[in-house]
């Protein structure tokens, strides 16, 4: 049985993950710090993200595949990560509010065995409802919003303003499952029977 490291800490990804393959994975959390490099076009960062994150937590294992995710709301050119305060989740909110917009994830699978690394970018549009002022204090009191990115969880209270979606529901949740099936396929992980000798 091949190792499979989660390089997170998110419960989103580990229940996502646990859907695909089972409990067959553990986690590590990555130290990676992220920075904004000026300049760099959104989907690069988080491409270069992802890809940070698999490699600092590769560096303690051996053998096996680790599996890193960075997930941002892209709005006008703006990269809107997890809000660091209640007030910036409702600015969030209101921008987004009756807007289309797009969830783009890095995803990277690293393979310790071959030394191979893959790193692929999913896109989700999501076209969101108006909302209140009202409406966004109360869901942002709930405490919801306050470690996504965009400020809202879509699998959560959240889900009430998203009109539509068009792509990968589940990487507006965090972790793209069909694109991470075919990744996984490809480095022999059968998610259908166990993992491969």
């Amino acid at each position: 049985m091949r190792q499979i490291i989660l390089a997170s800490a998110s419960p989103r990804r580990q229940e996502l993950l646990k859907q695909l393959i089972g409990d067959n994975f553990r986690v590590y959390s990555s130290s990676y710090m992220e920075s904004t490099y000026p300049g760099l076009p959104p989907e690069e960062l988080v491409l270069r993200h992802s890809t940070g994150k698999a490699r600092d937590v590769a560096k303690h294992f051996n053998s096996g595949l680790v599996i890193s995710a960075d997930t941002s709301v892209l709005f006008n050119g703006e990269l809107m990560g997890k809000p660091e305060s209640s007030e910036e989740a409702e600015r969030m909110l209101k921008l987004l509010s009756g807007q289309r917009f797009l969830v783009i994830t890095g995803l990277t699978v690293f393979d310790l065995d071959s030394e191979t690394e893959i790193t692929e970018l999913e896109s989700t549009t999501v076209w969101m409802d108006e909302i209140s002022n009202e409406q966004i204090s109360a869901y942002v009191r709930t405490g919801e919003p306050l470690d996504k990115a965009g400020a809202f969880a879509v699998q959560g209270k959240g889900a009430a303003f998203v009109k539509r979606i068009e792509g990968d529901f589940f990487n507006v949740v965090g972790l793209p499952l069909f694109r991470l099936g075919k990744i996984l396929q490809k480095s022999g992980v059968s998610i259908f029977e166990g993992n491969l000798p």
